[in-house]
C-alpha cells in the first residue's frame, strides 16, 4: 500500500471519530498542520456523502480523499507531502440512522452474540457456518456441493448449492433484510412483479436497442463489497463481516479439475465472492450493483435514453441522439462498470436498430414483448404433434414430468403475450395423457 493510500485511510479513521462540524480540525490534528487543499475536501466529502457520513466506511471516505483534486496535487514532485503526526484510535461515532435505514425496520443486532441467537445457533456454531478458512480432517471446510451447467453462449457455467443448515441460515438473512433492502427501480431481475416482460417493455418500439452482458456478474462481487453493504445497514463491523462471511463462499481449486477454467476465472472463484445457487446472491448483487444502476440510468438520461437491467444483462434504448452516439456509448458503459467494480463482456455487445430484430433476454421487442417466431412455431409443433400422436413421441430428451415441462413451456408464453398463447392452452388441453 502507497504513503497516499495510507494518508487517505489514516485521515478517514479521523473524520468517522468526529462530527461534521470538527472535520476540518480532526483533519489538520491529524496532520499537524493546516494544508489549503483540507476545505474544499470537506466540502466535497459532504457534498458526496450528505449529512451521514458516517455511514460510509473507512475505505470509501479513503477514496473519496483520493480522488480529490487537492489531495491528489499535494503529492506533486517538490511539495513536501502530507504525513500523519497525530493517529486516530477513537472508535467511530454512533450516530442515529438515517430516515431510509430506519423505516426498513432491519433487526437490530449489536454484537455477534445477538446475530447468533437470532440465527438460532450457539456462538461456536456460528463461527462454523462463517469460517471458511477452517480445516477438518486435513480437508477444507465445505459448505456447498458443486454443479457445472452448460452455457447456451458455448462453455460452462459453476453452480454453488449451499448445504441444507447454510441455506436455511442464508433464507432467514434473505427473509428477514435483504428483502426490505429496496433495489434500484432500473433493476427487474429477482425482484416482485418484476420480470423479463417488465423488462424488455421499457425498450419495446424505440429506433435503438443496446444489449450488454457483465461478465461473471456474481463472483466477480468480493466479500469485501457484501461486508460494505452490511455495515451501510447499520451493522457493527464485527457483525457485518460475519453476516458476509455466512453469504460468501471460496471454491476449493479440486471442483475445477474436470474442466480447462482460466487462470484468472479460477483466482477469482478461490477468493471469497458471491455464489451463484445462494439464496441470499440475487438480492445482494442488486444491493451491490446499486450505485452502477444510478450512474447507468444517469448516463441514459443524459440522451433522453431508456435503461434497465436483468440481472446481468444491461439494456438501453432511445432515439436519434442515442444512434448517434452509438460509437461511443458502449465504451462509456463498459468504462462506469470498470469504476464500479464489474466488467463489460464485450463480445456479446449488441446495437440493434429498428431494422433489424432486436432482442433482450429472449424476447423481441421490435414493437412489443414477444417470443421469436421460430421458438413459437416449435412449441406449437410439438404440441400439436403430441395433440396426434400422443405426448410419448415427442419426448426425445427422456423427462420425468413432460407435462409440467409443456404446461411451464405454455405458461411463458402466456405470461409475453396471452392473447397468442390462447392457441398454445387449447392445444394443451387436448393432449391425451
Amino acid at each position: 500500500m502507497t504513503p497516499k493510500n495510507l494518508v487517505a485511510l489514516a485521515l478517514a479513521d479521523t473524520m468517522l471519530a468526529r462530527d461534521a462540524a470538527s472535520m476540518e480540525a480532526g483533519i489538520a490534528w491529524a496532520l499537524g498542520a493546516e494544508y489549503p487543499w483540507v476545505p474544499s475536501l470537506c466540502a466535497a466529502i459532504r457534498a458526496r456523502t450528505g449529512e451521514h457520513f458516517h455511514f460510509f466506511s473507512r475505505a470509501e471516505l479513503a477514496d473519496i480523499i483520493l480522488a480529490d483534486d487537492g489531495f491528489y496535487e499535494a503529492w506533486d514532485p517538490g511539495k513536501e507531502e502530507p504525513r500523519i503526526l497525530h493517529y486516530c484510535l477513537d472508535l467511530p461515532l454512533a450516530t442515529e440512522p438515517p430516515p431510509w435505514l430506519a423505516a426498513l425496520a432491519l433487526p437490530g443486532l449489536p454484537t455477534v452474540g445477538d446475530l447468533a441467537r437470532w440465527l438460532e445457533l450457539t456462538p461456536s456454531e456460528l463461527g462454523w457456518f462463517a469460517d471458511q478458512w477452517r480445516v477438518v480432517n486435513d480437508k477444507p471446510l465445505q459448505h456447498y456441493h458443486y454443479r457445472w451447467v452448460a452455457k447456451r453462449s458455448g462453455g460452462v457455467r459453476l453452480i454453488e448449492i449451499p448445504k441444507q443448515r447454510l441455506r436455511h441460515l442464508q433464507q432467514k438473512i434473505l427473509r428477514d433484510i435483504l428483502d426490505r433492502v429496496p433495489a434500484h427501480p432500473a433493476a427487474h431481475g429477482f425482484r416482485r412483479a418484476h420480470s423479463c416482460v417488465t423488462h424488455s417493455a421499457l425498450h419495446a418500439g424505440q429506433r435503438v436497442v443496446i444489449r450488454m452482458d457483465l461478465k461473471d456478474f456474481f463472483p466477480s462481487i468480493p466479500a469485501s463489497r457484501v461486508h460494505a453493504m452490511f455495515a451501510r445497514l447499520g451493522y457493527s463491523d464485527t457483525v457485518a463481516g460475519t453476516l458476509a462471511r455466512i453469504c460468501v463462499n471460496r471454491t476449493p481449486m479440486g471442483v475445477f479439475h474436470e474442466f480447462g477454467v482460466p487462470w484468472m476465472q479460477r483466482q477469482m472463484f478461490r477468493t471469497s465472492h458471491l455464489p451463484q445457487g445462494s439464496p441470499c446472491s440475487p438480492a445482494l448483487a442488486n444491493a451491490c450493483a446499486y450505485r452502477l444502476d444510478i450512474r447507468l440510468a444517469s448516463l441514459a438520461a443524459s440522451m433522453e435514453a431508456t435503461y434497465s437491467r436483468y440481472a446481468d444483462g444491461l439494456a438501453f434504448s432511445g432515439g436519434r441522439e442515442l444512434e448517434r452516439a452509438l460509437d461511443r456509448f458502449h465504451v462509456r458503459v463498459a468504462a462506469i462498470a470498470i469504476e464500479e467494480g464489474f466488467q463489460v463482456n464485450t463480445r456479446k455487445t449488441r446495437m440493434m436498430r429498428a431494422g433489424a430484430r432486436q432482442q433482450l433476454t429472449g424476447l423481441v421487442v421490435n414493437s412489443h414483448p414477444n417470443l421469436p417466431r421460430a421458438e413459437f412455431d416449435l412449441l406449437k409443433a410439438t404440441l400439436t404433434n403430441c395433440v396426434r400422436h400422443g405426448p410419448q413421441s415427442q419426448n426425445r430428451d427422456g423427462r420425468d414430468n413432460y407435462r409440467a415441462y409443456l404446461s411451464g413451456k405454455v405458461a411463458y408464453a402466456a405470461m409475453v403475450n396471452p392473447v397468442r398463447a390462447q392457441k398454445l392452452r387449447a392445444l394443451l388441453e387436448a393432449i391425451a395423457w
